[in-house]
């Protein structure tokens, strides 16, 4: 599966609540679901004494399919393609990468 695939069929489930642009609600959604993946991440080390069990993992899984799922509604309701967002983003890496500024701070460094 592609990306392009993968945000047509992410799609396909939406049920958007209005609030607001249509973006505002994937939003959200990608900010409450990122908070979610934070606390798996919180419970390794509370919870399993830092150790990543195959339990936690399956959930942090989890957790990222449904980021992915508020980023391709973004970018439906944006009318931007997933695909685009990922090509843009390795350009940009490589960039840094080239020019030896992948660590730093900053958007445009």
């Amino acid at each position: 599966m592609d990306f392009k695939e993968y945000q047509k069929l992410a799609h396909r489930t939406s049920k958007m609540v209005k609030i607001g642009e249509d973006y505002i609600y994937p939003v959200l959604g990608l900010t409450g679901e990122s908070g979610e993946l934070a606390n798996k991440v919180k419970k390794i080390f509370r919870d399993d004494k830092g150790i990543l069990t195959d339990a936690r993992k399956a959930d942090i899984k989890h957790e990222l399919g449904d980021m992915l799922w508020y980023i391709a509604e973004i970018c439906t309701c944006l009318g931007v393609e997933f695909e685009d967002v990922a090509q843009e983003n390795i350009k940009m890496l490589a960039s840094r990468l080239e020019r030896n500024k992948i660590t730093g701070s900053g958007d445009n460094r």
